[in-house]
């Protein structure tokens, strides 16, 4: 837990299905993290009933560092299945929190954020995880997801005053027309997308598919999930 959007509804999603006595909350702060993002995933949390614990990484970081340049993602993927590991008599399943914009940018890390043994949100949009987080509070008729949540700007804290570099308003429904409704660039651009974004998207998804063969698997919602519905080349210099 990130205190994020992402995770949140991620949450949310694993305590409807399992039952709040079979949700561990994870949240891993290093020094890059804010004071809200532990107020907002604690708040969730607690409003969902859940086990939370916290486990600090920045010595584990700063051990890191005299070896790799950016180990911050892969200390939290690998906290989280050790834990699993560790806990393997209670059948303990990491659920990763990666939506499919972001899968398809290729805006995440392998073995870092795309650890898990089943993506939750792999085959929903980022415009569709705030859809599917306001319903969760409407749902509710209380706010299990804190308004803050909502209106801050994404960001993976793994750095000093980083934020997400997407527009997701454009690129969110962009990626479902090139990844669902197969549209070309032409067609994308009579529909008056952006040339450089269109262009930087398709390049973005191409380059990207190598990891998604190595992503946890998802819940299949579209017509075409990561997986089951896409399967595109690696090794030749196949464009789209």
């Amino acid at each position: 837990m990130s205190g994020g959007i992402d995770s949140s509804l991620t949450t949310c999603i694993a305590t409807e299905a399992l039952g709040k006595e079979n949700v561990i909350g994870v949240y891993i702060p290093s020094k890059y993290s804010s004071k809200h993002s532990k107020e907002d995933a604690l708040k969730v949390a607690e409003n969902l009933g859940i086990f939370f614990v916290e486990i600090p990484i920045q010595n584990i970081v700063e051990s890191y560092r005299e070896n790799l340049e950016k180990p911050l993602e892969r200390i939290r993927g690998n906290i989280l299945m050790d834990i699993s590991n560790r806990l393997k008599n209670l059948k303990i399943l990491v659920v990763n929190t990666g939506n499919k914009t972001e899968l398809a940018l290729g805006y995440c890390t392998l073995y870092g954020d795309m650890a898990g043994g089943i993506g939750a949100l792999g085959d929903v949009s980022k415009l569709e995880v705030y859809n599917l987080a306001r319903y969760v509070n409407e749902k509710a008729g209380r706010e299990i997801i804190p308004k803050r949540v909502f209106e801050k700007r994404p960001s993976p804290e793994l750095k000093e005053g980083q934020f997400d570099p997407f527009d997701f308003s454009i690129v969110s429904p962009l990626v479902d027309e090139i990844v669902e409704m197969r549209l070309s660039k032409h067609e994308l651009l009579k529909k008056s997308y952006p040339k450089e974004v269109v262009e930087d998207t398709y390049r973005r998804i191409r380059k990207a598919e190598y990891k998604r063969w190595q992503a946890s698997p998802c819940i299949k919602i579209t017509p075409k999930a990561f997986g089951i519905g896409w399967k595109m080349p690696i090794v030749n210099k196949w464009e789209g």
